[in-house]
């Protein structure tokens, strides 16, 4: 395969249901495991330079892939570059929040724990501007830095630059994927620069479990699932009160609500869970048969958060 002498370690047919939380997911023509910076540009210069569409992945985490899989070259990030200085984390996207929360909580810095039991890579979390407790990545990101896949060329990013909003970042606005990249984004997520601020080690592991209590509580851990699947909507009328995107599918009566091996969690409406082999079809129609019932009942629609591929 000429793919193969070009990228060296690309595999053929890799099933991607391995890769994301959902546990969903068809064959990738070509998976390829990206350890390195140098590895991720590599592997995008071989894909423009063969014309394949590609796709970057961290953790899989915010993910829904076809049941008939993806036609083109799916790019792993896999760099786990992790220092310290002061109190800021260098880190590569590839590194997991758990780790970079652990390794912030070591040194006593505090400032990420609302990220515990997300399962999302840094620069996936970057990319959507992942938040919990009324907090997010653009409260603690210095600075991101990025491959400009147009100039073939590394460039570094401050945080006014990202343009981050709710859920959504210069990344995602581009239609790219949740590790930051498929071939209609220009802008890939390479590592990403973040500021704590120093803290009691008690009072952060406190607070860790605070936040880990609850999602334990109220969210449905013990199947696979993408995390929430709507982003909480605002009200009609302009008004910029968001309310819960669970309550609006609870209050419709789609708790438990099945269709195949997928269900709408009775612990958590925004959940949808992957309690039997489900497909990716399975879990389509019961967001569309959510987003059908709330903007029947409520006059809302509903707009997901997961990314599809």
């Amino acid at each position: 395969m000429y793919i193969q002498k070009l990228l060296p370690g690309v595999k053929k047919n890799i099933l991607l249901k391995d890769y994301t939380t959902f546990k969903i997911g068809g064959p990738a023509k070509y998976f390829f495991e990206a350890k390195t910076k140098e590895d991720i540009i590599k592997a995008i210069i071989v894909a423009k330079q063969l014309k394949l569409p590609f796709f970057v992945l961290g953790n899989g985490s915010n993910l829904l892939v076809a049941d008939k899989g993806y036609k083109g070259l799916i790019i792993r990030i896999m760099n786990y570059e992790l220092g310290i200085k002061n109190k800021k984390i260098m880190v590569g996207a590839g590194v997991t929040l758990g780790k970079v929360i652990a390794t912030a909580t070591k040194n006593n810095l505090s400032g990420l724990e609302w990220g515990i039991g997300i399962p999302g890579t840094i620069g996936g979390a970057v990319w959507g501007n992942a938040g919990a407790f009324k907090k997010s990545m653009q409260d603690i990101i210095t600075s991101v830095e990025v491959l400009d896949i147009k100039k073939s060329e590394t460039v570094v990013l401050k945080n006014k630059d990202c343009r981050f909003g709710y859920r959504k970042s210069i990344f995602s606005t581009q239609g790219g994927s949740a590790a930051g990249g498929k071939q209609k984004n220009n802008l890939v997520i390479l590592s990403v620069e973040i500021i704590l601020q120093k803290a009691n080690k008690t009072k952060i592991k406190n607070q860790i479990k605070e936040y880990s209590d609850y999602r334990i509580k109220n969210q449905p851990l013990n199947f696979p699932s993408a995390g929430s699947v709507f982003k909480n909507p605002c009200l009609p009328a302009g008004r910029q009160t968001k309310v819960s995107a669970g309550k609006l599918i609870e209050d419709c009566g789609l708790k438990g609500k099945i269709i195949g091996g997928a269900k709408i969690s009775e612990k958590h409406a925004n959940f949808i869970v992957n309690f039997k082999n489900a497909k990716a079809n399975d879990v389509k129609k019961l967001i569309n048969i959510a987003k059908n019932k709330v903007k029947n009942k409520f006059s809302i629609i509903l707009k997901e958060e997961i990314q599809y591929l």
